[in-house]
Order: structure tokens, then sequence, then C-alpha cells
């Protein structure tokens, strides 16, 4: 499995993620936002956290504006595998590629905590190696991370069953304790917390492998 990791001016998880690739048996190239074009034959683009362009304006806003984008669309729109985790999440967003939009937390304030998961579907490559209805342990760290999609989008999306995870205990006000939602092809994942900080025993839990394992197996198999 190719993979590229986008890089923006503010990113701090790009490294987390290439290494969580990387462990998981993935070729992985660090790709500069300025970028338009990705490496040839990639199979998916991970889109990492962090505080891109200094979260001015609405978090992801900008980076959404960033030459690299427009091949991150491309990719995406041809069928290509798409993981953006936090501040990823809200530029898959912002770019249109996933449904809604990521507010300000309900309480107003940084949340860093590991969250206790539950796994809604595992019809995706994404999530295939976790159970049905799974609890899972991962990190989050965020401050706009309070998903919001209106009445009728919520339902579409719960009745595609393109709701990959939930929070058990809501820790943003995210609606229907939405921590992460699929695209309707099923190949495009954002998600709040970061699986990337949970492959390690020393990151106090592992919970995140089975979501790398789970991508490895699904693209070479193809």
């Amino acid at each position: 499995m190719k993979a590229a990791v986008i890089v923006f001016p503010g990113s701090n998880c790009d490294r987390d993620l290439a290494v969580a690739l990387r462990a998981a048996g993935a070729d992985v190239t660090m790709v500069w936002h300025k970028d338009a074009v990705l490496p040839d034959r990639v199979d998916l683009v991970a889109v990492p956290g962090g505080f891109s362009f200094g979260d001015y304006l609405r978090c992801g806003a900008i980076a959404a504006q960033s030459p690299v984008c427009q091949g991150l669309v491309a990719h995406a729109r041809r069928g290509g595998y798409v993981l953006g985790v936090c501040n990823g999440f809200q530029v898959l967003a912002e770019t249109g590629l996933l449904p809604g939009a990521l507010m300000r937390n309900a309480g107003l304030k940084f949340v860093c905590r590991p969250v206790e998961l539950q796994v809604t579907t595992t019809d995706s490559a994404f999530t295939q190696a976790y159970r049905p209805g799974q609890r899972i342990t991962v990190p989050i760290a965020h401050h706009d991370g309070n998903y919001f999609v209106d009445a009728p989008t919520l339902e579409r999306l719960r009745g595609e069953d393109r709701i990959a995870f939930t929070y058990c205990d809501n820790p943003n006000g995210s609606v229907a304790d939405i921590a992460g939602i699929l695209s309707d092809n099923r190949r495009v994942l954002g998600m709040m917390p970061h699986p990337e900080r949970a492959v390690d025993p020393a990151h106090g839990g592992t919970d995140g492998v089975p979501m790398f394992a789970g991508l490895m197996a699904q693209l070479v198999g193809a």
C-alpha cells in the first residue's frame, strides 16, 4: 500500500500518522501542502491533526484552499481512500468531501484525554478489523470537535450506515455523539479522535492498530 501524508504549516500529527502507517506496512511519502500533484499510484491520502495555518478563520478553511487539496479531492472522486484525523476531519468537511461542520466544543474548552468510542459500523476498510459494537479507547485533542449536521443529513448518515464511530461519553457536544463519519462510497473517513496515538503499548493502548491493519489488508488485497 502506498500512502501520502499531507503536511500543512501547523500540522503536528503528520509524523505520528506516518509512523502508524509504516508500522502497518505502508510505503509512506510526506507531501507538502504547496504540491498540487500527489505521488503516482497512491492508495491512501492521510490528512493529519494539528492546527493548519494556526486555525485562523474556521479550522481547516485555509488548508482546504491549498494546492494539494485539488489533488486530494480528485483522488477521492476517482475512488481513492482518504483518512482525515482531527484537523484533517475539519479539512475534509471544508473541501466538501464529507458533510457537516466542526464547531467549537460545547464546553468552550480544549479537551485532551483518552475517550471511549463505539464502533458503529464495520462495513468499511477503516473499521472492518473491529467487531460490530466494539468499544475502543482512543485519545482526543481538540478545541473545535463539535460535529454538526442538519436533521435530514443526520438521517441520511444513519440510513446509509455511514456513522463510523460514536462517543460513549460525548466530550464536545457532537450531534448524535458522532466521532467519525464515512463518505457515500465508504472510502473517505473523517474522525476527531487520534487512532495514530493508540498504536503502541507505550501510548497506553493499541486500539488504533486494527484500523491501520484493516486498511492494509483491504488495499493490499485489492
